[in-house]
């Protein structure tokens, strides 16, 4: 039977940006041989099931275990509400 599930944890999310500040704080690494190469993302972001690609205005959200992943912003604003 099919069932409608929640999700209650909360998570701390900031857009990506960028910047060099950005990209050491959550460990983002960029190509940028990758203007030559389509297929090769420009910004990657190691996460527990490996690198992902995170692209600018991307947010990086932050679990309850700390982990990060990138969640593009029309998928975070139809996801999650602001409770701060």
């Amino acid at each position: 039977m099919l069932h409608k599930y929640r999700k209650t944890a909360l998570i701390e999310a900031e857009q990506f940006d960028g910047t060099q500040a950005m990209m050491v704080k959550y460990g983002i690494f960029a190509h940028p041989e990758a203007h030559y190469f389509m297929d090769k993302p420009l910004y990657t972001l190691k996460t527990k099931e490996g690198d992902m690609e995170v692209k600018p205005y991307d947010y990086i959200a932050t679990g309850v275990d700390g982990e990060h992943w990138a969640i593009a912003p029309d998928i975070f604003k139809k996801t999650y509400e602001r409770c701060d």
